[in-house]
């Protein structure tokens, strides 16, 4: 199955590029309906009619795959950077804890 866009043909292993997200992607599947043709996406695992697809060379999806590549790892850096700092924190909230006495004759349960 294929279907044309933009003088060009959507077919199984093409690079895709949904317009609504900018979501790319390559195309694993094709399927018909009374819609109109849908392209299944590998990135998503979801179904794109082939209306809103922007077909890519690959270059361009290269561009986007390292461009997401390059967001994800500044994401993972700064999770990192959240995760010492809360652990800084949590040191430090245990560290002004160590004094603290505990004992029994603080306080009394009642009853």
């Amino acid at each position: 199955m294929e279907a044309a866009n933009k003088n060009k043909e959507l077919l199984i292993g093409v690079h895709v590029r949904y317009n609504g997200t900018g979501s790319a992607g390559e195309v694993l599947a094709l399927r018909s309906d009374d819609d109109g043709i849908w392209a299944k996406v590998d990135t998503t695992q979801l179904w794109y009619n082939s209306r809103y697809l922007e077909l890519l060379d690959k270059d361009e999806y290269m561009k986007i795959k390292n461009r997401e590549s390059k967001r994800k790892n500044n994401k993972f850096n700064e999770e990192a950077d959240e995760r010492e700092v809360t652990k800084k924190k949590v040191d430090s909230i245990k560290k002004d804890l160590e004094g603290v006495d505990m004992s029994t004759e603080l306080c009394d349960g009642g009853g």
